[in-house]
């Protein structure tokens, strides 16, 4: 059997322990000047891969230089304090040890993923909202992953099985199954279908 895990990023393998939230600074930038956040510009800082003054301008927001510095001082600021959660390396050890695939799958803005790449080094496959042009639950990120991986999703019977976990019910898990994966919650207060990933990745070996 062909088997393949994906795992979100954010909440799930890594957690950000001092929070800034400097493309949510941007957007207050914008409101200060009569732009409203919508949701068509969280998708563009989503799905496109865009320095500071790019997303400004994306967003029809005007930043000075000194703004410019603040928000990458505030990004930086998130990236050198993101780490991994307890229970992820050991998790991923425990698949790969087995011979299973495993993948990342993220609704990421372009300013993560350098960093999220130097957490979590060779795997088999990243699939970032703003490389894929794409975020979650669209199908099509979850099938991008797959492909990259080599497995078609939606495949349990002829042998493959792709697996999906992370702390969103409607991206992780939901929209997951949309695309013929199988989808798992984690809440790591046990209000999910798993608390932890070694669990996770147990019941996978199981499977």
């Amino acid at each position: 059997m062909q088997r393949s895990v994906i795992f979100d990023v954010f909440g799930t393998l890594i957690r950000i322990e001092n929070r800034q939230d400097p493309y949510l600074h941007l957007l207050r930038y914008g409101r200060g000047q009569g732009v409203s956040p919508s949701r068509e510009q969280l998708e563009i800082l989503m799905t496109l891969e865009l320095d500071w003054k790019e997303a400004a301008v994306a967003l029809g927001i005007r930043v000075g230089s000194e703004q410019l510095l603040a928000l990458d001082r505030l990004l930086h600021e998130e990236l050198a304090s993101m780490t991994l959660y307890s229970d992820a390396q050991q998790a991923i050890e425990l698949l790969r040890g087995a011979g299973i695939k495993i993948a990342l799958c993220s609704n990421l803005a372009s300013g993560y993923g350098q960093a999220v790449r130097a957490l979590l080094p060779g795997l088999d496959a990243y699939g970032f909202s703003y490389q894929v042009g794409v975020a979650k639950p669209k199908p099509v990120i979850y099938q991008s992953v797959c492909r990259d991986l080599g497995v078609q999703p939606g495949q349990q019977l002829s042998g493959n099985r792709v697996v999906m976990i992370g702390d969103s019910i409607p991206c992780d898990r939901d929209g997951a199954r949309a695309a013929g994966l199988a989808g798992f919650h984690l809440s790591r207060t046990g209000r999910g279908d798993f608390s932890n990933l070694v669990d996770f990745a147990e019941a996978v070996l199981k499977g």
